[in-house]
């Protein structure tokens, strides 16, 4: 049979190979087989299909993490159509205006957000067809539950013609206009990268059991679903409580037996904390993925320490090219080492370069901007042509470069080395976050005159602060502040610290002066 160029093929070559291998494993053990997360899919593909849902259509996804959830994805893809996930745990407004914005046509939800969809829908359009998991909701009769699609013995139709680059989904990323942006990946960009883990990180064992730690609306998961699924492998569930638990995490890790691992740094950093305070060592997964924001030198080092027999990667690129660009870890680092690994060399079929303001090659050893090409690069900005068109450029030859906005140097062999960004944006847990979203959010607040966002980096990662001057006649609140945030914000984006000061200082231009803000978050107490 030819290899799999279509998502939704992955689930229908296990099931067929593996019927009874456990597909699912939740927190509480319970398992979901091939047979029965195939059935799941199949069942609301074929009600999707019956709604007129199919090639290039968008179905949001506002799940926790569960079997149903992952049953939802593979469902979605099996119509042929792309899936939208969401922050389950995010704000009405945001969430809401992203279905909008992605023009889905029907959803997956909670009850509580079925609810949201339909008090708060701003069009244009109608309203989404809503399949409410869980729970009957009696809000409007057009609702149906889960089961009731789950139970529904109609025929399944013919599947639609399966391209490789068709719409497989859309993740929404901060925009620093206060508007989400949705990057729009295709089968092919997915396989890009599913191909590059089988060459590089295989082989896999058939008794491979995959950690799915990232939300599905974060683009780690894409490995975690996928991979998994190729390998016909089990794929464990920690949902986000466990999963920011490092006493209990550690304690999951040993009992699910996972032998390959993925999430953000941030998270590893907390099993070794864990490891210290009760001198236990979680079980050493056979391979450690990590991506998302620079790894801290002495928290990798102590890692490497309770796993010293882990093959260990760390992974960069953006939401817009998932993996570009890879470095093992040495299985042994110096005690005297002090700053982190390399982002490493380009992933093939990627190209890479490091280019000046107008796109012209760097010297070697030279700052530069990264930019990306081939065909892993998304397809570009959900509605947005103008916004994609920003972010590339063509040189002579006509090959189509992505501006990851990334800062590196080029060692000479090829192995680039991070410095930063080149705008606002920044990484936290993973989450790529536009400082300018914040500050947007503040200005929703009717007392603030005026706000400023900056990050803050240490030994332990990243933190946001915040800087407010309010309106005359109008007091600061550290909680109120914060409850404002939270209503338009997802809780990553909220900032660690809020400070509020009589005037923010500026430049000789009037502007908001960052870099002394940054002298004053940086400066002691």
């Amino acid at each position: 049979m030819d290899e799999p160029r279509h998502l939704s093929q992955l689930l229908e070559r296990a099931a067929a190979r593996r019927p009874d291998h456990p597909a699912v494993e939740d927190e509480q053990g319970r398992i979901t087989t091939y047979a029965q997360l195939f059935r799941a899919a199949d069942r609301l593909a074929t009600r999707l299909s019956r709604w007129g849902v199919g090639r290039g259509d968008r179905v949001g996804l506002v799940l926790p993490k569960s079997p149903i959830a992952v049953s939802a994805l593979h469902g979605i893809l099996r119509a042929g159509a792309a899936y939208v996930p969401l922050d389950v745990s995010g704000p009405s407004s945001r969430g809401v205006g992203i279905l909008a914005d992605g023009g889905v046509k029907a959803a997956v939800v909670t009850p509580e957000w079925a609810e949201r969809i339909q008090r708060n829908w701003p069009g244009p359009g109608p309203c989404p067809r809503l399949i409410v998991a869980d729970e009957e909701s009696d809000l409007i009769a057009s609702e149906v539950t889960w089961d009731e699609v789950q139970d529904d013995t109609a025929p399944s139709p013919l599947a639609p013609p399966r391209l490789a680059g068709d719409l497989a989904y859309i993740l929404y990323t901060s925009g620093s206009t206060g508007q989400p942006k949705g990057v729009m990946l295709s089968h092919a960009n997915a396989f890009n990268f599913l191909d590059w883990c089988d060459q590089t990180l295989g082989p896999w064992n058939a008794s491979d059991r995959f950690s799915s730690h990232a939300p599905f609306h974060f683009d780690l998961s894409v490995f975690d679903l996928f991979q998994s699924c190729r390998q016909a492998s089990t794929l464990v569930l920690i949902g986000e409580a466990l999963g920011r638990d490092p006493v209990r995490l550690g304690e999951f890790l040993t009992r699910s037996r996972i032998s390959v691992w993925y999430s953000a740094p941030s998270i590893l950093a907390l099993l070794t904390q864990y490891s210290n305070r009760v001198e236990a060592v979680p079980s050493a997964p056979r391979l450690v993925l990590f991506a998302g924001e620079v790894f801290p030198i002495e928290p990798l080092r102590q890692l490497r320490r309770l796993w010293p027999h882990s093959a260990m990667w760390n992974l960069y690129g953006p939401t817009e090219t998932n993996v570009c660009t890879a470095f093992r870890i040495p299985d042994t680092i110096a005690d005297d080492r002090i700053a982190p690994f390399p982002i490493g060399s380009v992933c093939s079929p990627f190209r890479a370069r490091v280019v000046d303001d107008s796109g012209q090659d760097v010297a070697e050893g030279a700052l530069g901007e990264l930019v990306i090409a081939g065909p892993g690069v998304m397809r570009g900005y959900f509605g947005r042509a103008d916004l994609t068109a920003s972010v590339f450029f063509r040189d002579r030859d006509g090959a189509a470069w992505y501006r990851t906005g990334d800062l590196v140097v080029d060692d000479g062999f090829g192995c680039f080395h991070f410095h930063g960004r080149r705008d606002r944006m920044i990484k936290k847990r993973g989450y790529r976050i536009e400082l300018g979203e914040i500050e947007t959010v503040f200005y929703r607040h009717e007392g603030v005159d005026r706000a400023a966002v900056i990050a803050k980096h240490d030994d332990s990662g990243v933190s946001v602060a915040a800087f407010i001057a309010m309106k005359p006649g109008c007091k600061g609140s550290i909680i109120a502040m914060k409850q404002h945030c939270a209503r338009y914000l997802p809780a990553y984006m909220i900032p660690d610290t809020i400070t509020f000061l009589s005037d923010l200082p500026t430049t000789s231009t009037d502007k908001v002066d960052y870099q002394g803000l940054k002298r004053l978050a940086t400066s002691p107490a």
